[in-house]
């Protein structure tokens, strides 16, 4: 065999040799976490910055250097996969030398650092061991974080810090778990001398205030959101605001006008508009008379008055009525039928909502039971599943229109008719009570998924909720509080996920329970029991079938 042959043969055999040292290791092993943590961190982190290359011509004519410099850009030694996974395994790693170094003390160390720190860390419960680790490996990780951008007190000045939306996720996550342990979840010592039938009592009890209490976080967040949607979108994500003025598809200028209202730059009482063709524009593109959308030809309040303005200006459906017509607010998607328009919305959102909860249901089934897709009762049930989320979500769109136009039109502008319609179309109208309403329908999803859209939409409402002007202050105490609130919120969840991982619920305990204990954890050994994919055969070498030949004869 020449030397050629030999170092190819080599190089064949090194990967089936890591592969054997990694499986080697067992699955808390601090290497098998980091793998385990930076593949998945990775994904997450290189998905959203090379989705805008495959789906936008734009992003595609700027060249193949820019996909380079955005997987450059992720590979970084402070990008989020580094950083998250310094956060991670590095809680592990320092958990692993503390245990070592709680060994027998050697001669002559009785009096030594060594010593006391043996003393120290054996008098300290595991808990609080774990939590330890995990803060100092969680300080490591968001000063990583914080280090991608120069830490001049510009750099933060009139944007929020780019790692907000993350700690306020951890933030709700581990406050869940305290929520979960303290009301939801006791200790099995407690219950451990009580009849089973006792036992099933109180666990249905619970479950039943648990699902309760999501739904409440859930309305109130709802409302939270969609107020700021209307009123003060800079408080909420740019690609979440985004994404609610797609499925909500409503004009800008009609925000615009809405929004006019709240700051007096809109006004039917005073008959003015800034800028003058904010809604006679929208009403001369949608094929009505620009008098339609300009607030001085308007009535401002309801009334005989106002039928005689109506009729001067040929609008016969808003008799008693003021404000501006309904064919302007429900725009291009249908005429003035206040019913019509909640159902068509309603209808559009259900088609956005399957292509968007189909992935959601199924994928999870293709990595780890693809074959219950091919059983009929399987396949239904998830089709069942998917359709009960896309009409929560279709309910969701068409319950806020079709309470705006029962405030503004339908029912309350009707029986108070001298309330202006500044009132109506304000900030504590219509829009007011749609963001009051969109919640309740929650109650259309399951219970344990009513859960997960909590603690999906309880970040982004505790974000509307912190003052716009100090988040974006770039103080110092922004930043330390931020820090603060990173650290003791990913070293709570992985704290929980090693010693109460039944505190957990939805994606925070299916990802730390991969993360940190890998596919053999139990709650991912129940995901994977009917999963039948045979294992990856490893074609051996020649060197290894003669030692498994000569160990053959020996035996």
């Amino acid at each position: 065999m020449s030397v050629q042959d030999k170092i190819r043969q080599r190089l064949r055999d090194a990967s089936h040799d890591l592969a054997d040292f990694l499986h080697a290791l067992p699955d808390d092993h601090p290497l098998q976490v980091a793998l385990r943590t930076y593949s998945l961190a990775l994904s997450l982190a290189l998905g959203p910055a090379l989705l805008p290359f495959v789906t936008s011509r734009r992003a595609r004519a700027q060249g193949f250097g820019r996909v380079l410099q955005a997987v450059r850009r992720e590979l970084g030694i402070n990008a989020f996969a580094s950083a998250i996974t310094v956060g991670v395994a590095g809680g592990i790693t320092i958990r692993h030398l503390l245990n070592q170094c709680e060994g027998e003390a050697q001669e002559g160390e009785e009096n030594g650092t060594l010593w006391r720190l043996r003393a120290w860390s054996r008098s300290l419960e595991d808990s609080h061991k774990t939590f330890l680790s995990n803060v100092i490996s969680s300080a490591l990780a968001v000063a990583l974080l914080h280090s991608r951008r120069k830490h001049a007190k510009s750099a933060y000045v009139g944007r929020p810090s780019p790692t907000l939306d993350l700690s306020l996720l951890f933030l709700v996550r581990a406050m869940d778990s305290l929520v979960q342990l303290a009301f939801f979840k006791p200790p099995v010592a407690s219950e451990r001398l009580l009849p089973e039938p006792v036992k099933e009592e109180k666990r249905a009890v619970r479950n039943k205030w648990s699902t309760r209490l999501d739904a409440l976080v859930f309305w109130a967040c709802s409302a939270r959101i969609m107020w700021c949607f209307f009123y003060e979108p800079e408080r909420l994500p740019r690609s979440y605001n985004k994404w609610i003025m797609k499925l909500a598809n409503i004009d800008p200028r009609l925000l615009g006008a809405l929004r006019g209202i709240r700051s007096g730059d809109f006004s039917y009482k005073k008959g003015v508009s800034n800028p003058p063709d904010l809604a006679t524009s929208l009403s001369k593109d949608l094929g009505y008379p620009p008098s339609w959308g300009d607030p001085a030809a308007l009535p401002a309040y309801g009334g005989p008055n106002a039928n005689k303005t109506w009729e001067a200006l040929g609008v016969y459906n808003r008799n008693g009525l003021g404000g501006l017509p309904c064919e302007i607010v429900h725009g291009d998607v249908t005429g003035g039928s206040c019913t019509a328009n909640a159902a068509i919305r309603g209808a559009q959102a259900f088609a956005e909502a399957v292509a968007i909860y189909l992935p959601v249901h199924v994928l999870p089934i293709l990595v780890t039971r693809p074959r219950k897709l091919l059983e009929v009762p399987r396949l239904v049930s998830t089709l069942l599943s998917v359709a009960r989320s896309a009409s929560f979500l279709s309910t969701f769109v068409a319950s806020i229109w079709f309470a705006v136009c029962c405030t503004r039109t339908l029912v309350f502008a009707r029986l108070f008719p001298g309330i202006p319609h500044d009132f109506w179309d304000g900030p504590f109208g219509c829009t007011f009570v749609g963001s009051l309403v969109c919640g309740s329908s929650i109650w259309i999803e399951r219970g344990r998924r009513r859960g997960e859209m909590a603690l999906y939409v309880l970040p982004r409402a505790i974000r509307a909720c912190l003052p716009a002007e100090w988040i974006k202050s770039g103080r110092a105490s922004v930043r330390w509080a931020e820090r603060l609130v990173f650290v003791l919120s990913l070293s709570t969840l992985l704290t929980a996920v090693i010693h109460r991982p039944d505190s957990l619920r939805g994606l925070s305990r299916w990802t730390l329970s991969f993360v940190m204990k890998g596919p053999n954890a139990s709650f991912w050994k129940r995901k994977r029991r009917d999963t039948n994919a045979p294992p990856t055969p490893r074609v051996p070498s020649p060197q290894n079938q003669l030692s498994e030949e000569s160990l053959r004869e020996e035996l």
